[in-house]
């Protein structure tokens, strides 16, 4: 079966989308809005704020709103790298931060991961300028071959190549994009990228500190560069001056896919042609059901994601370890496709439903590893606990789905959860006794959500014997004009009284 590969890019005023879709499935999904443009990839010359031995870690002026965190391992030399890489492995127990650093020290470095919350970017000296084949290590001397290249023999001819182009003192890295490419393919990427090296280097003694001294490319030319490969059958794109330039950079980057760029321009909504918009709002919702009959349930936490498998309406034959294993690997391949696509990262616990077989486990576990091989951030499967849970990381470098299109709700800060009516009118009854010995007035007005006043007109002989406990009448007045946890109180008439 053949898969059609398609990237769907939705230039705005208000920002802009691109969509990945494999088959007409929404698989990954980026956002750019002009007043909050990614931070990752830009290089600032900055000045070191503060030093922290106790963490090993330094805070790092780069004149935005929060302080970069770097940490002594993105400082000290680099051991060994690939594309994907979480992490460098480099050996830093030797190293104390504060005999490196010291706070008022000038030092350039590169965004490696979008502030998120309360944190802000993660920054390393390890500069990496990418370009379509290759990526440039102007601090490192070493070459390496992306790991999603596997075929052992096409790693071998990558690596000699890259041998035979480093830079002096310098490293290089090949990219996914180059498997099956030749050294010609490469020269024009390596003198593009030593040339914006140097313009770089030229400004790194001049101007003000903090500073940015280079800002990657934007979202539209980065899917360009970094996604359209042999794989991508169309690159869809609705605005025509951006239309242009796509076609320019694919002229010089991979001149014979420039036939497969088109141009969006019917009078129609560009994401809602290709059904993305209601992909993109299942994509947030946190039940996802599977075909089967059983479903997913993904919950967030400040340390991890947790997701849930369920058999749901599923009842499966007569075998209920069958049943089981139908529906786990059903779920893996949802598991690893709403990585993918909500782009989570962090720690993640995948609690698949109990399986008594160690065979099925490991099928189970298996398909998950297998199913993680397209997404192109990098995944780690740990394995399973002895309570039956599935340990996973993904690499964090940017903000999730959910985060980038939705905030916490004002009335439950972001927990799913409110006061019910009941406790509501307790506190309702707290005010009311407190107001009482702020005022002069015979009667008072409560006004409050129609659902609060449904439970305290319920309990009309209470709030009678509390006024009568202090000379004053009360008046329940029911409102769907204020907030459901909101109680108003005020002076009335005692003439005017209702419930």
């Amino acid at each position: 079966m053949i898969l059609i590969n398609e990237i769907i890019v939705d230039a705005g005023i208000s920002g802009t989308r691109v969509a990945l879709l494999e088959d007409k499935e929404l698989v990954e999904v980026y956002i750019e809005r002009p007043f909050n443009e990614r931070m990752v990839g830009n290089i600032y010359r900055g000045k070191v704020s503060s030093v922290l031995p106790g963490m090993q870690a330094a805070f790092i002026d780069i004149g935005c709103e929060r302080n970069a965190f770097l940490y002594v391992g993105d400082v000290v030399s680099q051991k060994e790298y690939a594309e994907e890489d979480d992490d460098i492995y480099q050996d830093v127990k030797c190293c104390n931060i504060d005999e490196i650093l010291r706070p008022g020290q000038e030092i350039t470095v590169q965004v490696i991961k979008e502030p998120v919350g309360s944190k802000g970017p993660r920054v390393t000296t390890h500069i990496t300028l990418p370009g379509r084949h290759l990526v440039l290590l102007p601090n490192a001397e070493y070459t390496g071959v992306s790991r999603r290249i596997e075929n052992e023999n096409e790693r071998n001819k990558l690596k000699k190549i890259a041998g035979k182009l480093k830079p002096k003192g310098m490293g290089l890295i090949v990219r996914t994009a180059s498997e099956g490419k030749d050294e010609d393919d490469f020269t024009h990427d390596l003198s593009f990228l030593l040339k914006l090296w140097e313009s770089i280097k030229q400004k790194e003694h001049n101007g003000a500190i903090p500073r940015c001294m280079h800002k990657d490319i934007n979202l539209v030319y980065r899917a360009a560069r970094d996604f359209f490969t042999w794989d991508i059958d169309k690159f869809v794109i609705n605005d025509r001056v951006q239309y242009a330039k796509v076609l320019e950079l694919v002229e010089m980057l991979s001149p014979a896919l420039k036939y497969r760029v088109e141009y969006f321009g019917m009078d129609y909504d560009l994401f809602e042609y290709y059904q993305i918009e209601s992909k993109i709002k299942k994509a947030l919702a946190r039940k996802i059901w599977l075909k089967c009959g059983g479903y997913l349930v993904i919950d967030r936490t400040e340390a991890l994601t947790v997701i849930d498998v369920n058999t749901g309406k599923y009842v499966g034959g007569s075998n209920l370890e069958d049943t089981v294993l139908k529906t786990n690997m059903e779920a893996a391949g949802e598991i690893a496709k709403q990585l993918r696509l909500r782009d989570i990262g962090g720690i993640i616990i995948i609690d698949f439903i109990d399986m008594n077989e160690h065979s099925h486990q490991q099928m189970v576990l298996d398909n998950l590893r297998h199913l993680l091989k397209r997404d192109r951030t990098k995944t780690t499967v740990v394995g399973m606990t002895g309570l039956g849970l599935i340990e996973m990381t993904r690499k964090k470098v940017r903000q999730e789905l959910s985060t980038v299109l939705m905030t916490d709700c004002s009335h439950c800060d972001g927990t799913g959860k409110v006061l019910s009516p009941e406790a509501i009118a307790r506190n309702a009854e707290k005010e009311i006794s407190r107001y009482f010995g702020q005022t002069a007035a015979d009667a008072i007005q409560v006004e409050v959500h129609p659902s609060v006043a449904a439970v305290l007109c319920g309990e009309r002989d209470g709030f009678t014997k509390m006024g009568d406990a202090c000379g004053k009448k009360i008046s329940i007045k029911p409102s769907v004009d204020v907030r459901y946890d909101e109680i108003k109180i005020r002076e009335i008439d005692i003439n005017s009284l209702v419930c």
